[in-house]
């Protein structure tokens, strides 16, 4: 059965950084959300495109050869293969689909690499 989602309320149930969480599936990707503040690392998804909808705050996403500056309510889709990487200096909430299998890191394994995402 669907049934509404309120990301404001999903945000406000946890603090930390870089730590996406699922709210809801759609076909095979997540819809995730997530808390950024600071640089992320650089890296890319070879396989899928991702999209990040920003909710509260500035996001700041940065490409090798620009750099966009999202407000609540804009949205921007990065394709596949295309290396970026956040860089929010005040903290940003953000929406993001991607396919279920999507790393936060690329295919880097850092510290920052989300292990088994936690479904609110």
């Amino acid at each position: 059965m669907s049934h509404k989602i309120d990301l404001k309320e999903k945000l406000g149930l946890f603090q930390e950084h870089w730590t996406p969480k699922i709210v809801g599936d759609f076909n095979d990707c997540e819809v995730r959300v997530a808390k950024f503040k600071g640089p992320f690392l650089w890296h890319s998804h070879e396989e899928t495109d991702e999209l990040f909808l920003v909710i509260d705050g500035h996001l700041v996403l940065e490409f090798r050869d620009c750099v966009e500056h999202l407000d609540p309510g804009e949205f921007i889709v990065i394709p596949k293969g295309v290396e970026h990487r956040t860089n929010s200096p005040e903290e940003c909430s953000v929406m993001i689909l991607a396919k279920a299998e999507t790393r936060n890191t690329g295919a880097h394994e850092t510290e920052l690499t989300a292990k088994n995402l936690e479904r609110l």
